[in-house]
């Protein structure tokens, strides 16, 4: 019996999409494949979000980056856009770092075009080649520079080579698609290396995943952390193309000395030595109280469990008598220690409300709650998550909240970065180094969430 073809992941590792119920997607996977080639699943659900309009027509996304390793065949994904673009009338402006692959893109749209029998006039000018269909639709192929762009107009602008786009060339590009009545912006690229010179991919990712764009789109396959190279299951995880361009042998023969470059070029890890936490290390300290503050009323508890499903940490939130809210982890444990820990520790103390977290793991944890005799925990939504995160951001720029500095917690708190949650904006926090707890972080915050919005006991009066 044959063995079954292993292949790569075909959804991203990350994406952030907005709702859509229309795309012309459809129409772009079914011209690319009159050509004889055949669109693999990854490649047609990515152009299915690059090309979703709303019911006006116009693009969801005007702007939709893509991070893939190297060698994958995103090439072919500009290839089905632009090539539907075209039929569409549309003016579209193809920019490369390098001429060799601006010349490269331009030769493989011709022929794309030759083997669909497309009728074109193409002009070759190593570094401003261009390409017009019959129908209006035309395509210009460009080296980018600083001063490319200036003054021309179109609908369409494709950065390929995205890992090299500086703030000089986007300063001189990204207004060239300002008058059309249906502009779209494709970024495509790899995670920049130590050498790479742009910076444009890096902050687009940044804004994107933290909530702080509105009409953005984002896939991207990679790891989140250095992982070791030999690791063949992260080179399926990462390369959607495994098994079809790409296999095991071929990866194999690129593990070299560099481990880093590696899993940066083939496993699409984002490098964070430059980046910064979201809450720095100095901003949580002058939280720091040095003395334990006197406290006022019920506790309140968060249990989130991580998102790899390793640790589940549990956190307690208390007023204070200044009106501050003072925080502090009880502990954190792996989830395959059990539960009676938490059980015992939510039946003993005086609690006021339990928030849990954690797909699965929290319907469990709320059984053995309620077998215990305790009320049922808060089960918070995605939507309540959003509120506790964005609530806990302001009281640390108000300075509500206080804390014992328990080294733990200062290390997740100052070694994470914010992360988009939903479809409207809303953020919460992830680690930026291996290692890190960061539900350490996520259990403070239901805690301070329960805690913030508890109100205090009615008084009862009685008259006669």
């Amino acid at each position: 019996m044959a063995k079954e073809r292993r292949l790569g992941r075909q959804t991203p590792t990350t994406a952030v999409v907005l709702p859509y119920s229309q795309t012309k997607g459809e129409e772009a996977v079914a011209l690319y494949e009159q050509g004889g080639r055949t669109a693999m699943e990854w490649q047609k659900l990515l152009i299915y979000d690059i090309m979703a309009v709303d019911e006006e027509g116009l693009w969801v996304h005007t702007k939709f980056g893509i991070s893939l390793p190297r060698r994958n065949g995103k090439t072919e994904v500009f290839l089905m856009r632009e090539k539907i673009g075209l039929q569409l009338g549309e003016h579209i402006l193809h920019t490369s770092h390098r001429t060799s692959t601006s010349h490269a893109a331009w030769e493989r749209l011709c022929s794309e075009l030759d083997h669909s029998h497309i009728e074109y006039k193409s002009i070759r000018a190593k570094g401003s080649e261009s390409i017009t269909l019959p129908s209006g639709g035309k395509i210009e192929f460009r080296t980018r520079s600083s001063k490319g762009g200036l003054g021309e107009g179109f609908d369409l602008l494709v950065i390929d080579e995205a890992q090299e786009y500086g703030d000089d060339e986007e300063s001189a590009l990204k207004y060239v698609v300002s008058d059309s009545q249906n502009p779209q912006t494709i970024f495509c690229g790899t995670p920049p290396t130590l050498t790479s010179s742009g910076t444009v991919f890096l902050k687009l990712r940044t804004q994107v995943l933290a909530g702080h764009t509105k009409n953005t789109g984002w896939a991207e396959w990679g790891v989140e952390f250095q992982t070791d190279p030999h690791n063949v299951d992260a080179w399926y995880e990462t390369n959607p193309s495994m098994g079809v361009i790409l296999n095991e042998r071929k990866v194999e023969d690129e593990i070299g000395g560099d481990a880093v470059d590696f899993n940066v070029q083939r496993l699409g890890l984002w490098l964070r030595y430059n980046q910064k936490s979201a809450i720095s290390e100095a901003e949580w300290k002058s939280l720091q109280c040095d003395a334990l503050p006197k406290l006022r009323g019920k506790l309140y508890a968060g249990v989130k469990y991580g998102h790899d499903g390793k640790n589940v940490a549990l956190s307690i939130a208390v007023k204070t008598a200044d009106g501050r809210i003072f925080l502090e982890c009880i502990d954190c444990r792996p989830v395959r220690a059990g539960r009676g820990w938490l059980v015992a520790f939510l039946a003993a103390a005086d609690i006021g409300k339990v928030a849990v977290d954690g797909a699965g793991a929290q319907d469990l944890l709320a059984d053995d709650m309620k077998d215990a005799g305790l009320k049922p925990p808060v089960l918070p939504t995605v939507k309540q998550i959003v509120t506790a995160n964005a609530a806990f951001e302001q009281a640390l720029a108000e300075k509500q909240i206080c804390h014992m500095g328990q080294p733990s917690v200062v290390q997740a708190v100052s070694n994470c970065e914010k992360r988009a949650i939903g479809s409207n904006g809303g953020f919460g926090y992830r680690a930026i180094k291996d290692g890190v707890a960061i539900e350490l972080l996520d259990s403070m915050i239901l805690a301070y969430w329960q805690c913030a919005a508890a109100k205090p006991p009615r008084r009862q009066i009685i008259s006669y």
